[in-house]
């Protein structure tokens, strides 16, 4: 596997990452992937409202509706657009395949799920603590250094496969191609 990216598909990675770095804009996209078709810029707004008020629909005001819509359509439209995530035609938008390749990275994490950044650094600080209660003297005296030491490292390798194998689920492909080809072809 190559490390080098084409100029090109750099280039397309970072309008992509650009584009995506809104918030409101990855909302859009993920409620017209959820739309599975069209949908109108009215329903997308009212249910962004809904996500970034942490409100049921039935519940967003007028207001905060009106203040999500007019910012989608003044500022985010065109950019999603423009990056060729979406159609947009008049009140009525869709997701383009391009976009229902990102669904990936725009599902909604389950709020019982722990970053794997911060499961390393608890894992991390958990072995330091035993680590010093073994130096200390602080465990049983059947619990040698070497014990706690095998312990924290099968932690370690076995916490490190899990997440391989979760990372593998995921493949982008070959650096060389383009991140997110609309029609599966080779990039130019």
């Amino acid at each position: 596997m190559s490390s080098i990216i084409s100029p090109d598909a750099r280039e397309s990675k970072n309008t992509l990452f650009s584009v995506l770095s809104s918030h409101r804009r990855r909302y859009v996209l993920y409620a017209c992937n959820q739309a599975d078709g069209e949908t109108t810029l009215s329903d997308v707004a009212e249910q962004v409202a809904a996500w970034e008020y942490d409100k049921p629909i039935a519940e967003i005001t007028s207001t905060e509706r009106k203040r999500v819509y007019t910012s989608i359509q003044q500022h985010h439209l065109s950019k999603l657009e423009d990056a060729g995530l979406i159609t947009v035609d008049g009140d009525r938008l869709a997701s383009t395949e391009k976009a229902q390749n990102l669904d990936v990275y725009l599902e909604v994490v389950p709020e019982e799920t722990v970053p794997w950044s911060v499961y390393y650094l608890g894992l991390s600080i958990l072995g330091g603590v035993v680590l010093g209660f073994s130096y200390l003297g602080w465990l049983p005296e059947g619990v040698s250094m070497g014990v706690v030491a095998a312990v924290v490292l099968a932690a370690y390798l076995i916490s490190s496969l899990v997440h391989f194998s979760q990372s593998e689920r995921v493949s982008l492909g070959d650096p060389d191609e383009e991140l997110l080809s609309a029609d599966g072809d080779e990039p130019s």
